[in-house]
């Protein structure tokens, strides 16, 4: 299937599937509807018959688009899952933890620094961390809304500042084409004091956390889960297992050590660092040249053997039971499985079919603007574009060989910080699309329901994104200086977080009052 420029209808389907999910709620249905609308623009405008050709195109497309690697790594997380709670090392890990983390607040930071520490790869990032910290979260009566907004929050924009991981890779390929830096690491490294998406998204974990200052739909998932409905899809009970008893926090912690170290050990393994060549004969080349899908299939099938060796002979689980639990994981995700099948599909109607990127790209090229704005402008396209179609690694592959010589054109001294703009607004759409896998397997890996964490998390991650377009106009006006930038951004953020806390919390009271 050969692509087709079609302008501004290419913008059509995310904005249909989007737009639907966020009034139905119902996030299948409506990325099904935004893959078909955009097959059908496809179809005729390659003159193929609007019913067979639509069917055609879209099955295709999605058997194109279909990562195996990731929806083994999932069916095997999810035995994992299962089996560890059938164990009863989930529920002892949960005693535990709440023994040392006496508050609310101390689980809330605990679960923001986990993710914080997890910086490889984003994938990795969102299950580990909702796969720990369900049973501290639930003791305390934090939402799982609340759960996935942390994991979610301190993946894409944690991996983004990390020289070491799959991230750093994925840019400093997109740089070398550019042939406008000397080192691409060099040039990465640079940029991380101007990513402000990723900087203020881990100030506003901590802010949250630590102050309370929760406002909006999340405000209310949280008075909900102090109520006892903490929003759990995938509760003891929806599993069908019996807990036992015996379980230790060892039979909850050794199984995801072992899945950690396997899986670093296993990027490290098919990166090449143990290859025939000495190009990757170091950390960061390893990991940029690792394929993470793969490393993560090898790395939870190795934590599922190591629970086998752990939990059978002990007779914590009979091997009937183990191997029934292991269904009951393949089962619990294929909700996660479908989500992320469409997402993928309807990325590749608007990467691979309808030319989105070179429709946005022509936009770019044809703007003309004082250089002080630059920053400011193509965060705002890149955040929009990774918006719209669910990729922060699609987003910044399109934009970063576009923005490079405009900048260098326009305003060269700001060209470090036009950078950051593309990988800050990159990253909002991973962090916050409904579309996008990362968000997906947030929702995912906190048990929380997918519609729920977007609509609870979008108000969090534009109130970041005003705050960074403001900050990328301070950065622009004052050429890049660091202290001011970051300064003004983030007392901006804070001002504006306390305010609409307090607003959500007057509106709360007059709403009871009523």
């Amino acid at each position: 299937m050969e692509p087709i420029y079609v302008g501004w209808l290419s913008l059509l389907p995310p904005i249909i599937a989007i737009g639907l999910a966020l009034i139905t709620k119902e996030v299948i249905s409506s990325l099904l509807i935004g893959i078909l609308s955009g097959a059908l623009i496809y179809s005729i405008n390659a003159g193929l018959t609007p019913v067979v050709g639509v069917a055609d195109v879209t099955f295709k497309l999605m058997a194109s688009k279909i990562d195996v690697n990731i929806l083994l790594f999932l069916a095997l997380l999810g035995a994992l899952v299962v089996v560890v709670t059938m164990a009863g090392g989930s529920r002892a890990y949960g005693r535990w933890a709440s023994g040392k983390l006496k508050t609310k607040r101390s689980a809330l930071l605990a679960t923001g620094a986990l993710g914080v520490l997890i910086f490889i790869d984003d994938y990795f990032n969102c299950l580990t961390v909702g796969t720990v910290m369900k049973p501290v979260t639930d003791k305390y009566k934090v939402s799982r809304a609340k759960l996935a907004y942390l994991i979610d929050a301190t993946a894409a924009p944690v991996c983004i500042i990390a020289p070491i991981s799959s991230w750093a890779a994925a840019v400093g390929s997109n740089l070398r084409v550019t042939g406008a830096f000397e080192s691409d690491m060099a040039a990465f490294v640079a940029s991380i004091p101007y990513n402000l998406y990723a900087l203020l998204s881990i100030v506003m974990v901590v802010l949250v956390c630590f102050f309370k200052l929760d406002f909006g739909p999340m405000e209310r998932s949280e008075i909900k889960a102090a109520k006892g409905d903490v929003g759990a899809i995938d509760s003891e009970s929806s599993m069908h297992v019996k807990v036992s008893d015996k379980g230790t926090v060892w039979d909850m912690l050794i199984p995801v050590i072992a899945l950690i170290i396997f899986s670093v050990l296993a990027m490290l393994y098919n990166g090449g660092y143990w290859g025939d060549d000495p190009a990757y004969h170091t950390l960061s080349a390893a990991f940029g040249n690792c394929v993470a899908a793969e490393a993560l299939v090898l790395g939870g099938f190795g934590a599922l053997v190591v629970a086998f060796l752990l939990f059978v002979p002990r007779g914590l689980i009979k091997f009937h039971d183990f191997m029934g639990a292991m269904g009951e994981g393949f089962k619990s995700m294929i909700p996660a499985d479908t989500i992320l099948v469409l997402a993928w599909t309807i990325s590749g109607v608007c990467r691979d079919l309808l030319m989105t990127g070179d429709y946005v790209k022509t936009v770019v090229e044809k703007s003309s603007m004082p250089g002080w704005m630059l920053p400011a402008l193509i965060f705002a396209i890149a955040a929009f574009l990774s918006f719209a179609t669910g990729t922060a690694w699609g987003t910044f592959g399109i934009l970063i060989p576009i923005i490079i010589p405009v900048c260098m054109a326009i305003a060269p001294d700001l060209l470090v910080v036009a950078l950051s703009a593309t990988l800050a607004g990159s990253v909002f759409g991973d962090h916050c699309s409904p579309i996008s896998d990362t968000t997906i397997l947030s929702s995912t890996g906190a048990g929380c329901d997918h519609m729920e964490h977007v609509s609870t998390q979008i108000p969090y991650a534009l109130t970041v994104a005003a705050c960074c377009f403001v900050g990328y106009i301070v950065a622009g006006l004052s050429n890049g200086n660091i202290a001011v930038t970051l300064g003004v951004s983030a007392i901006l953020l804070t001002v504006v977080l306390v305010i609409l806390h307090r607003v959500t919390i007057a509106r709360e009271k007059a709403q009871g009052a009523a």
